[in-house]
């Protein structure tokens, strides 16, 4: 069965650095693979998209302090967590699909319906 394994997570202090990595269980091509993160009782939230061709898509929020990257050779996506916040504490989950990141849509929950999730990986912030 298919599987994505995140890992990485964890508790760091405000301003750390975390990178957390998401590996998949076969060799798959890919299309959109993306982060997202939730906070218990709110909605999920996308953080970072990268498309088969390395192109990446950034909420505006995160950008300059989060990376997303992916090393097919060994099935993996990243996320380089840097100067971490308090509101950084969440869930992160990793999300692929088949076909390629769609322009406005590769930060959506629902553009991953029909692929696959990780079973997230809490990261806690404290101040």
């Amino acid at each position: 069965e298919f599987q994505l394994v995140e890992s990485g997570g964890g508790s760091v202090q405000t301003g750390g650095s975390l990178r957390l990595s998401c590996v998949a269980s076969g060799d798959y091509n890919f299309g959109c693979m993306a982060w997202f993160r939730e906070v218990p009782g709110t909605e999920r939230e996308g953080v970072a998209a990268i498309d088969s061709d390395g192109s990446t898509n950034y909420a505006d929020s995160l950008k300059g302090r989060f990376t997303i990257s992916k090393e097919n050779a060994k099935d993996t996506l990243y996320l380089q967590m840097n100067n971490v916040k308090p509101e950084d504490t969440a869930i992160y989950y990793c999300a692929v699909e088949w076909g390629h990141c769609s322009s406005g849509y590769e930060l959506k929950a629902d553009t991953y319906a029909q692929g696959y999730w990780g079973q997230g990986t809490q990261v806690t912030v404290s101040s």
